[in-house]
Order: C-alpha cells, then structure tokens, then sequence
C-alpha cells in the first residue's frame, strides 16, 4: 500500500436509482457490482441533496449543500472558493495524485454567452489541443461532453477528449447516421432506440478503456492515486447498444405498482412544474419541453424503457468489472478502495413519471452507494440515513486529512465497523438527511424553493414559497401513495420534521449565483 494509504477509484453513474442492482431486484444484471458488495460495504439508505445533475455532483465534489455551494439548479457554475475546498484539491494536497474521467459536469455546457470554462459549449474549443487538466482540483482529465451518443455529434475542436477520439481516423463520418439508423420499439416509446454502433464506440466502452489503460500504465511509483471514473449512463436517451438491449427482455420487466400520473393527490407545483411554459430562449425552451418531459406512457413503451435502461446499467456494470480486473493484473487490488455511487436516481415510470423533476420521490432521491476494499467491512449493509455530501469528508478521511466544516460526515467509521450499530447513536451523526432544489422560471415557468428531509420513517418536503408540502411514512407507505401532510393525525410528525429541516447549516447564499445556461 503506498506510504501506508489506499489508492481510491471512485466510480459514479448518471440517473442510476438505488434499486436499479441485481442485489436488489432480479430483473436486472449487474453482477461485478454486486461483487464489489459481497466484499464490502452497501448502504441502502443514501440519499443525493438533489435530484439533478449540477447540484448532487457540486454537492459530490464539496460535501455542501446546493444552497451553500451556490449550485442549486442545472445552468449554473460551481465558483472557484467551493471548488477549492472539493475532495480533488484535498487529495491532490495530501499527496495524491488525482484523476478525473467521463462526465465532469461540473460547470455549465450550454451557456448564453462564453464562461472560460472548458465544459462551455462557447469556449471549449481553446483547450481541444493537448490539454488534460488541471481541472476542479483533478491533475489529469479526459472527458466525455453532451453528445455524440448523447445526441448529435460535436464537432471538432468541440466536444474535447471523447470526441477527439472519435474524430480519428474518421469514425465521425457514419456515426451519426449509424446512431440514428437504429432500431426503434414498435411501442414508439419515448427516446428509445437501439443504434447501429460499434461496441467500442459508445461512450461506457471508451470510458472502460480510458480507466483500465490509466490503470494500466501508471508507472510503479509510491504516491498513491485517486480516480473518479464518471459514467455518462444511465441517463436518458435509453440507447443500450448490441448485445445489451437484449440483457433483459421487455417482457421480463417488472413494473412498477403505482404508474400513473397522480397529480390531483400531490402539491400545486407537480402539476404546474410540468405544464408551464419555460421562461428562457427559444432553443432551450424547446429542450425543456420536448426531451425533459415525459408524454403518457404505456405498459409497452415502459417495459421497453426499462429493458434499455437496465441494458445501460450492465454495460456499465461490465465497464466495472475491466476495471477491476485492471487494477488487480497491476497487483493493485488488495491496495485499492472502490466506491460506487451515482449523482441522483430516475422516476422509471413511478407515479407515471420519467426522468426528473422537482417530486423528490425515492426512486429520484436515493442512491445506491458500495463501498470495498483494505479495512472495509465485508458483506455489510447498513441501514443509516447517509447522503452523497459525506463523500468528500469520507475521502478526505481515508486520505489521511481532517475532514472539516462540511455539511457531509465521514462515513470511515461506519466502513470500518464490523457491529451493526447505528452511527447516529455511536458517532452523534445527524439521524436525517437533506435536499434541496431552487428553480428558477427558466427551468419550468415557476419558481420553486424546494426542500426535503429524510428521516429514519418519513420524508417531508415543502416548498417554502407556497408552505405546500409533502409528508409520507416509508415503513408503511414505501410507495409514497398517502400524503399526510395536512393530516391532524400527524401534526406533531410534520412539526418535529419542521424541526430537523430547520436545523440545516445557516448558511445558505444570501445572493443566489446568476444562471449562465441550460444545464
């Protein structure tokens, strides 16, 4: 082990829900990951502090809040104090040497006008050439941008390093019309296809290749390493490539109980944040209403969804298992931790819903999160309410610093404990977790100031615009079905959940950051 500290490969997925494993649910294979649990540590209780993609993976790099790091909403970019107190910088000053590979989205790619920063759309072109970071504390990048799989390709010197690759020797010139020469379901289900790619093309398979030949060729040196190899996938359009749209037939899907829209039993803002109008260009209007929201969906066109959704998840799952087999043909396993987690969690046809929106139901809010390696606990599952903020603290933990003034805890203690006792009670950890998420009109042609504890039993939200508000009890309403909030019955519920979304960290951003795009 390098100077007595682990090496660390964090790997992360997009839009993965907590349930979407094979450890969970049998119509789904993911069968390295599960490994990965068998030895180690899972929790099945982690919880992202918001259900959209800027936000959870701001939240990911500092262990802060949206509303502290000033990314509470897509369109907005990290500033530089919070990206400086981020697990890379942190690592990078204990000695590490820091990687960061796929999906960055830690600044904004679909700007109004320039930002400087490598992931905008208007000025990525100044670092096409030969640049591989710094970046958000990381000394080596190499990262996937929106598109070509996505959707329609970039172009050079756009798109940095997933599409310069594929720029060479020419494989830009069938791949779009291969990707959309697929095959599509007879169900017309929505974003759904199977495209005429080469395997090696799609962007699970470049990432695979990317961390391994990391992996690979890193010279035998004692500084240990941490890479965060970010998976692009599960997230929406459902394009599992041959052979892995075919891992789990439609027909095996397993729906979910409750697939219909429910508007007329939720709040105000379910209803409204999906009908009203956009207040922001016309390009990026059309974006939001036409690909981030769902039409009506049928039995068919869901299975068929789930079928290449899963496809997507064991793709990635096999991209896992090469990583693995990496570090352990270097004889680096035994020195390695191994994190798997995701940004934030996709609705799958719960509630009749797709994708995303501000209804922070569980299969949108929760994560899964393994953790194995040296000192890590075997076979464990653990109960607790955790986030996805106690990452940093966690890595800046097993770096060998002192994670301090996060919102996050450090989740070492738990990863090292054999005993099943509850960390609230041995650590004095908060026995509830946050989530937030502040809209802005651009996004849905309201403004919402969303925020949601989870407790052990409940989930409550309000909006505290409106003072609207949600209120479920998870042991005997996992579905999230019954509102309770305006219930008499459980007024003294909602006051002590009132309590704990009080107790949040007093400082929040007086002035909130400008937008500077779409996502």
């Amino acid at each position: 082990m390098p100077n007595g500290r682990p090496n660390i490969v964090l790997i992360t997925t997009d839009q993965h829900r907590a349930d979407c494993y094979s450890y969970s649910r049998p119509d789904i294979k993911t069968p390295h990951i599960d490994q990965l649990a068998a030895t180690g540590t899972r929790f099945d209780r982690c919880y992202c502090p918001a259900p959209l993609c800027q936000p959870a993976r701001a939240s990911l790099l500092t262990g802060m809040l949206p509303h502290t790091h000033g990314v509470r909403d897509n369109g907005i970019d990290i500033p530089d104090d919070m990206n400086d107190r981020g697990f890379g910088v942190q690592a990078s000053k204990l000695g590490y040497q820091t990687a960061l590979l796929g999906k960055a989205h830690l600044s904004t790619q679909h700007t109004f006008h320039a930002t400087g920063r490598p992931e905008c759309r208007h000025t990525m072109s100044q670092y096409y050439e030969d640049w591989n970071g710094p970046y958000m504390g990381f000394d080596h990048v190499e990262l996937f941008i929106d598109g070509p799989v996505k959707w329609p390709s970039w172009e050079p010197p756009l798109g940095l390093h997933y599409t310069k690759w594929l720029y060479t020797g020419g494989r830009n010139q069938e791949f779009d019309a291969q990707y959309y020469r697929g095959n599509f379901p007879i169900s017309e289900a929505q974003q759904v296809h199977v495209p005429e790619l080469p395997l090696a093309w799609h962007t699970s398979s470049w990432l695979g290749d990317r961390a391994t030949t990391y992996i690979e060729k890193r010279p035998d040196i004692q500084d240990p390493f941490l890479l965060w190899v970010s998976f692009p996938d599960p997230h929406h359009p459902f394009d599992a490539p041959s052979p892995w749209n075919s891992v789990v037939r439609p027909e095996d899907v397993n729906l979910p109980e409750h697939r219909h829209l429910d508007f007329d039993k939720r709040p105000w803002w379910h209803e409204a944040s999906m009908n009203g109008t956009p207040e922001t260009t016309e390009e990026f209007r059309h974006i939001r209403e036409k690909l981030s929201r769902q039409k009506s969906i049928s039995d068919e066109q869901l299975r068929d969804i789930t079928a290449s959704y899963f496809g997507m998840i064991s793709l990635v799952d096999h991209q896992v298992g090469r990583i693995v087999a990496a570090l352990s043909r270097r004889q680096l396993l035994d020195d390695t931790i191994i994190i798997v987690t995701a940004d934030h969690g996709e609705f799958l046809g719960d509630h009749g819903l797709l994708f995303k929106g501000p209804m922070f139901y569980d299969s949108l809010i929760r994560v899964g999160f393994i953790a194995s390696g040296p000192k890590i606990a075997i076979n464990k599952v653990v109960k607790d309410v955790v986030s996805t903020i106690d990452l940093a603290p966690t890595l800046v933990d097993i770096c060998g610093g002192e994670p301090q003034d996060y919102h996050g805890h450090s989740l070492a203690p738990l990863l090292n404990r054999n005993d099943n006792q509850s960390d609230a009670k041995v650590n004095k950890r908060p026995d509830h977790i946050h989530v937030e998420w502040g809209l802005a009109a651009s996004r849905c042609g309201v403004e919402l100031d969303l925020h949601t504890v989870v407790s052990e039993r409940y989930r409550y939200t309000v909006e505290l615009g409106s003072g609207a508000g949600e209120l479920y009890d998870l042991k005997n309403d996992p579905n999230e079905m019954v509102n309770l909030f305006d219930d008499p019955a459980f007024k003294a519920i909602r006051e002590q959940m009132e309590v704990r979304r009080r107790a949040r960290p007093d400082d929040r951003r007086s002035t909130p950051l400008s937008v500077v795009g779409m996502c």
